[in-house]
Parts: C-alpha cells; structure tokens; sequence
C-alpha cells in the first residue's frame, strides 16, 4: 500500500496499439477533469502509444503517468493500474476515442448524489451502440450475456460489457481481478451484483473507431469469450442452476433409456438387454451425484459471500 500513489480522482486508460487516438483522449478528458490524474496503462504496445502518451502528458503539464504492463490483456492493464493508484474515485475508459468526455463531470455527480459503487456508462438502450458498432454479432454477444446475468440475478441491466464506469475506493480494494482479458467488464458487473454493490446505469453517447484505427476484438476468438463467459458465469456464481441442469440432462437420458427395460421386465420379469440397464442406471446415479454437487458447491459460494461481507465491514472498520 506504502508504494501505491494517492490522488483524488484518477482517469484510467488501458491502452494497447492506440497510436491513433490515444492523445485526443487523454487531452479530452483532461480538458474535462483538468484536476484529475491521468493513468494511461501500455499493455505492451507494438507501435508509438507508450511514447505518445508520455509526451501528451508532458507537454501539457497533466498530472499522472504512463505505466507498462507487459502480460498482454485489458485485465491485467487494469489491475496494475488498481495496484499502483489508491484514489477516492476511479474512472476507466477506453483509449480508442469511443467514449467522449463530455458529460463525465454530470456523472460524477449523479455518482457522488446516489452513493454509488460502481456507474456503467449504457451504450445500448438508447440504440447508438447498434448504430455505430459494425460488428453485429458484438451486439448479439452483448445481448446474448446480459439477458442470462439479467435473469440469474433479477436485476435489470442495459449494458454489462461497457468499457466506460466508474468506481468507488471500497470496490476497488475489495475486487479481485480473476479474468485476463476483456471479460473483465462482465467480471466487473457480476461481482458487483454477487456481493451487492449499488449499481447505477447512466446512457451514454457511442463513437465508432475513427478511420484507420483498428479493433482489438476478433469476432471469432471473442464469440469463444462469450460462451466461456457464460459457462463460468453459471459453474462459478450459480452453481446450483448449472450442475442442475446437467443433473436434468442426465437423468432425462437415463430415463430414456431405462424405460424400455422396465417395462420389459414388468411385463416378462426378466431383463435381457442388460448392458442398456446397467448404462441406464450408471446415467441415473451421475446424475444425483451431479445434483449433490451443486448443492454443495451452492452452500460453499453461500458461504464465501457471508466471509466476503464480514471481512468487508472488517476492513472499513479498521479504517475508520
């Protein structure tokens, strides 16, 4: 903590190959915040990012720094960011020029008015997400994991995957960052639902990438994201609901099978297609075992939300 550098508000960038746009966005947002300081994370950047930054920074006398993180992946830029930078307020944007700036002073104080945790910058409700992104299976993507984190938790969230938030001091210490890459949004917005911090959504204006700037995302590779998303969502935070369901898979396929036998053996009391009743039976017994499984792994995630919220309160106490 001693090595940490303690600021007010700070201005998070992540960025990787954003020779293009890098600079407007730093000056935009300190046009914005002037008294903020700016952390523009180089996650190993291949083209003049890293040397760009420094001097926009420089030359127009804008507290912060660049940092460098080599482990490639949007997560691990965040979380050195979070490691070296202790502020009472965070804010994370992307160094691609695709959040303007321009009403982040009204969201701080709509942040500050509502005692929030953590505020999501909505891209979608208002339809300029759908109108600027060209890639239209990110759209079906980001759709596709809201409605399953909507329904999983009843809550009612427009945009899980948006790169612009802001965060409270106490959600940050108390976050760990598990994931790698740019699932680390929908990591954000779980665990925020999971340990119940206040959450606020606030409609945002969306650019589309200027011309010559290229996307990080792959349609292909990030699809695999999601669908990874989605299986950790359900094995990690509802692990009832996932082995379950392959509890009910199971069983419905030793049913299937198993019928047939039975009623063969009602009828004859013999049972002649032995290798299917003993299949059956192996399929039935998994499944319970499966079912055993998430009723155990439920109570555990039970528990650690419980120990999570103690030493929460623990915590805060301690720095009262």
């Amino acid at each position: 903590m001693a090595e940490q550098k303690k600021v007010d508000l700070a201005v998070i960038i992540p960025a990787y190959n954003e020779e293009l746009t890098i600079r407007e966005v730093i000056l935009e947002y300190h046009r914005e915040l002037p008294q903020a300081h700016i952390y523009v994370v180089d996650n190993n950047s291949k083209d003049r990012t890293n040397a760009i930054a420094t001097e926009t920074l420089k030359q127009n006398n804008i507290l912060g720094e660049v940092l460098t993180e080599t482990r490639q992946g949007k997560a691990f830029a965040v979380r050195k960011a979070f490691s070296k930078v202790w502020a009472d307020k965070y804010i994370m944007v992307d160094a691609d020029q695709t959040y303007p700036a321009s009403e982040i002073k009204k969201h701080l104080e709509l942040f500050d008015a509502q005692n929030a945790d953590l505020l999501v910058g909505d891209r979608l409700s208002g339809g300029v997400y759908k109108k600027q992104n060209k890639r239209n299976f990110h759209s079906f993507g980001n759709n596709l994991v809201k409605g399953i984190v909507n329904a999983l938790y009843k809550s009612d969230l427009n945009d899980v995957m948006s790169g612009y938030r802001i965060f409270s001091r106490q959600f940050v210490t108390n976050y760990p960052i598990l994931s790698n890459s740019f699932e680390i949004e929908t990591e954000m917005t779980l665990h925020a639902l999971d340990k119940k911090w206040k959450i606020i959504e606030v409609p945002i204006d969306y650019k589309d990438r200027p011309v010559g700037s290229n996307s990080k995302l792959s349609t292909f590779k990030d699809g695999i994201n999601v669908i990874k998303t989605i299986f950790r969502i359900f094995k990690d935070y509802k692990p009832l609901y996932f082995f379950g369901f392959l509890s009910l898979i199971v069983f419905i396929l030793g049913l299937c099978l198993g019928a047939p036998v039975i009623i063969e053996f009602i009828k004859t009391h013999y049972i002649r297609r032995l290798p299917t009743a003993i299949l059956a039976s192996g399929l039935v017994i998994v499944s319970f075992i499966l079912f055993t499984a998430g009723l155990i792994l439920d109570t555990i995630v039970r528990f650690h939300r419980f120990d999570y919220e103690l030493k929460r309160i623990q915590y805060w106490d301690n720095k009262k």
